[in-house]
């Protein structure tokens, strides 16, 4: 509309300077074409001039033409040249322009020039047909352009999502793995790691692998414990049931008072020692420790137990007291509660002397290293194999899978050490090899030694 009203001003300055009969002539060489430059969106013109009174005295122009609301005097002076809109008797907008004719700048003028065939005012005025079609064809293409981006701005964007989601795709196909039972299943991380996508993915399998460390230690607790629920019943069913058979035995007249009695209380006795471990390692499991009655002491003192009691369980077999890695035995003090120390010094040589054949040597070492007492039972005996060493203190184990009472025992014994010393604050290490013998050796916190008064 700017373009058009900056061509229509200087048409109509251009019109007030010519008169009609020169108009008409230069319309007459033109062919019947209107005098004006069809530029752009100006395709056809209109000229007329008018009386003071508004009448059109002579009017030019391409078909009907607009039509003009009264334009007098004070009409074209309120108008001021300045451009305006109107209706065509076609139905089309014009846009239109008044200016007072040369010569007729004041009212009084005007009057005299608009008298019979006098012209007071021009009009010129362009049709805005051209103007509406470019509009609506700007329209028509911004619309198809628009239709077109956004087809082509939803198909980029559904593909940047999907792309974009495909890790949350992969977490979830990992999630539903695990849920059916695959808990080895792993989120695949992007390639590029910085990313929020990335982070979470290395967040999951984090979890994913507590989870499945979780559900597996789960998985083997379960499994231990039926494990130890079935041998604890075979253990107690033992005794049990041969205190039960020679009841019944005597009952029924098979068997004499004496040896019947002497079989139950052999079996009672049993029974009750089985009781009694079991018990024990109740106590030592719980979360705040057994009631442990510590008093200073030194593992000196058992250790030389420990080698009066080889002597008589197997007197032809050699015994060396030395120092916990060879060399004189010296003192290792410690706070411990003795009577349990003992029970453990006690277990370890009877199951030196169990699994040894008769007369083979041992050695008892005790002494400090490194701020630590050190008790050490060492024999020379088969020894054991990695996967054997590496379970003799689980619970019910017999590292020759027998359950014969003269070679296996009940399985506690090594249990009940690492539990002890395990509530002293200590540590009990086996080193063995096959046919290299077994050194078990207790660790505990050593104690100083109280100053004797001079």
């Amino acid at each position: 509309m700017t373009r058009v009203d900056a061509q229509l001003a200087p048409m109509g300055r251009a019109l007030t300077a010519v008169p009609p009969e020169l108009l008409a002539v230069l319309r007459a060489h033109a062919g019947g074409q209107a005098p004006v430059d069809p530029l752009d969106l100006i395709t056809a013109g209109y000229a007329a001039y008018l009386s003071a009174d508004g009448t059109v005295l002579r009017s030019f122009g391409d078909g009907a033409g607009p039509s003009l609301p009264r334009l007098d005097t004070a009409a074209v002076a309120a108008h001021a040249g300045r451009p305006f809109t109107v209706e065509g008797a076609d139905g089309q907008e014009w846009r239109a322009v008044a200016l007072p004719a040369s010569g007729t700048g004041d009212a009084g003028d005007a009057r005299d020039a608009g008298g019979p065939g006098g012209r007071s005012a021009v009009v010129a005025a362009v049709s805005l047909a051209a103007l509406h079609a470019t509009v609506g064809r700007v329209r028509l293409a911004c619309l198809v352009a628009g239709s077109i981006l956004l087809a082509v701005l939803a198909l980029a964007g559904g593909i940047a999502i999907r792309t974009g989601l495909a890790p949350l795709r992969r977490v979830e196909e990992t999630a539903a793995a695990i849920a059916d039972g695959d808990l080895s299943r792993r989120v695949p991380e992007p390639a590029t790691p910085g990313t929020e996508v990335g982070r979470l993915a290395r967040s999951l399998n984090k979890m994913l692998a507590q989870i499945e460390q979780g559900v597996a230690a789960k998985v083997e607790s379960e499994a231990r414990m039926r494990r130890f629920v079935a041998d604890v019943s075979h253990e107690l069913r033992t005794p049990l049931f041969g205190i039960k058979g020679f009841s019944e035995l005597y009952r029924m007249g098979g068997t004499e008072a004496a040896p019947a009695m002497a079989r139950i209380e052999s079996e009672s006795g049993r029974l009750a020692k089985l009781v009694d471990d079991l018990l024990l390692l109740a106590g030592l499991d719980e979360s705040d420790g057994p009631a442990l009655d510590l008093t200073p002491m030194d593992l000196r003192t058992l250790a030389a137990d420990a080698r009066h009691d080889f002597a008589a369980l197997d007197p032809a077999r050699p015994i060396a007291f030395t120092g916990p890695s060879g060399g004189p035995a010296a003192s290792a003090p410690v706070l411990g509660d003795e009577a349990r120390l003992r029970q453990v010094v006690s277990n370890l040589v009877g199951n030196a002397v169990t699994h040894t054949p008769a007369g083979t040597p041992v050695r008892v070492g005790v002494g400090t290293d490194g701020g630590e007492a050190v008790l050490v039972i060492a024999d020379e005996g088969p020894g054991l194999a990695p996967e054997e060493a590496s379970r003799v203190f689980d619970r019910f184990y017999r590292a020759d899978g027998s359950r014969a009472r003269a070679t296996g025992g009940a399985g506690l014994g090594l249990a009940i050490v690492r539990s002890i010393v395990a509530a002293h604050g200590g540590r009990v290490e086996l080193r063995s090899a096959p046919g290299r013998g077994a050194a078990f050796e207790i660790r505990l916190p050593a104690q100083p030694s109280p100053e004797r008064p001079r």
